[in-house]
């Protein structure tokens, strides 16, 4: 929990019935008296206590009940106090929405046993109502708000549709998802249809959880860097702009494309309200490519959190003096990885909250 006086003076300064809304001020790019700070993953296997869960129930009897998604958005709330929850949830919710199975085996990532190979595949896809059949995550919004009492904002999230199609197309995970490309490349009236149907169906998607009671949006693009710039921006920034532009300004959008430093500008310019950047670059560059003038999140390896402590809040200072204490939101370039200490983390989060410029 934060303490009794910030917590009095974040209310104070707000007026949005938040005990603590430092993340949405530095999305909005109002001044902070320091930066907020949330890991992406947050909510996962690093947690003592997830564990405990994972145990129990399958991977999606976790994501599927709404009483369960919620316990588990809320412990690194209790557990570490960061600025910001992250619904408990999966990318791939949209593929199955959109009629196709998915499984997820743990240890190996998931699985997508009938993938989409042409037009004729894309066509029997569900769009219009898949987004009816994400009831459950909307339920995990409102169970999860109930539960956080006004403490953080609620972070909601989707996939990119660039990124989504690699799973509906290549089945699994890939290193260079080279099959996904070639079937961009060999039949490109398909790959857009396939790439538009997943927009439309994020987008609706993604309205559902803003009227369900999100505080703010993320887009993660995971899989973007597989491009040079020219193909990224036909097969995956212009449909990010898409996503924006749906929500139109009712809330805050975070994007995070990872690997894609070149078009850093192009993904400024889809009307997004932050940029999440990873460590492949330094702050100073990400600054320079936006015109310092949008919020940045990032940019800490997940894995140095494996470092001494000390030296993870050394890291941290000079992460923040990088980028500077406005327009910034501390966070991983990355998720959390399931190795990393739990005390480690928790030095991550009090080094930015201990900082003074």
């Amino acid at each position: 929990m934060i303490g009794q006086s910030e917590q009095t003076a974040l209310k104070g300064e707000t007026g949005t019935g938040l005990q603590n809304d430092l993340f949405l001020r530095a999305v909005k790019g109002e001044p902070v008296s320091r930066p907020p700070v949330w890991m992406m993953r947050q909510a996962g296997r690093y947690l003592p206590e997830y564990q405990v869960l994972r145990a129990k129930y399958d991977f999606f009897t976790r994501v599927q009940t709404p009483e369960l998604a919620a316990e588990i958005t809320i412990q690194p709330i209790d557990r570490l106090a960061v600025d910001a929850a992250i619904l408990f949830s999966d990318i791939l919710v949209i593929p199955q929405a959109m009629g196709l199975t998915v499984e997820m085996n743990e240890g190996k990532g998931p699985l997508l046993p009938d993938t989409i190979s042409n037009m004729s595949d894309v066509l029997k896809l569900e769009v219009e109502a898949a987004h009816v059949k994400l009831q459950y995550v909307y339920d995990a919004i409102k169970v999860t708000r109930e539960r956080l009492l006004g403490r953080v904002p609620l972070i909601g999230f989707a996939g990119a549709p660039w990124t989504i199609f690699c799973y509906m197309v290549e089945g699994k995970g890939s290193k260079t998802f080279d099959k996904a490309k070639a079937f961009c490349y060999q039949d490109p009236d398909a790959a857009h249809a396939l790439l538009q149907s997943i927009t439309l169906a994020t987008a609706a998607y993604l309205k559902a959880q803003v009227k369900a009671g999100v505080n703010a949006i993320q887009i993660f693009d995971s899989w973007g860097s597989v491009w040079d710039k020219p193909d990224y921006a036909s097969f995956s920034l212009q449909y990010l702009k898409q996503l924006v532009q749906h929500l139109n300004g009712e809330i805050p959008v975070i994007l995070f494309a990872k690997g894609v430093w070149h078009s850093l500008p192009e993904l400024q310019a889809t009307g997004a309200a932050a940029l999440g950047v990873d460590w492949a670059n330094t702050a100073t560059e990400a600054r320079r490519l936006t015109g310092g003038t949008i919020t940045l999140q990032g940019n800490y390896d997940p894995i140095k959190l494996l470092q001494p402590v000390e030296k993870i809040r050394t890291d941290v200072r000079d992460m923040i003096r990088e980028f500077g204490k406005d327009r910034y939101i501390v966070n991983l370039g990355h998720g959390i990885v399931p190795q990393i200490p739990v005390d480690h983390a928790q030095a991550f989060v009090d080094a930015v909250k201990s900082y003074k410029e």
